[in-house]
């Protein structure tokens, strides 16, 4: 029961950074707003990171995309 209401948590987790970054950017769910200098985009970066993570957990990596120049990447 302690497994499946994890993978349940992490699920919503990624569905509320899923729908945070598909946020069409009208205001409803902003919590720094897009026209602050240097720090207007971190909140899209994390919900980014947390989206990332969370499919990492379900063993969707999708991490390997953003390797290294030059650095072939093992499927």
């Amino acid at each position: 029961m302690k497994h499946m209401t994890k993978h349940l948590l992490v699920g919503l987790l990624g569905l509320v950074a899923l729908g945070y970054i598909l946020n069409p950017s009208i205001g409803i769910f902003e919590f720094l707003p897009d026209n602050l200098p240097l720090v207007g985009n971190l909140d899209e970066a994390a919900a980014t990171t947390i989206l990332l993570g969370c499919l990492g957990y379900f063993g969707l990596d999708l991490s390997r995309w953003f390797g290294r120049p030059g650095r072939k990447i093992q499927p």
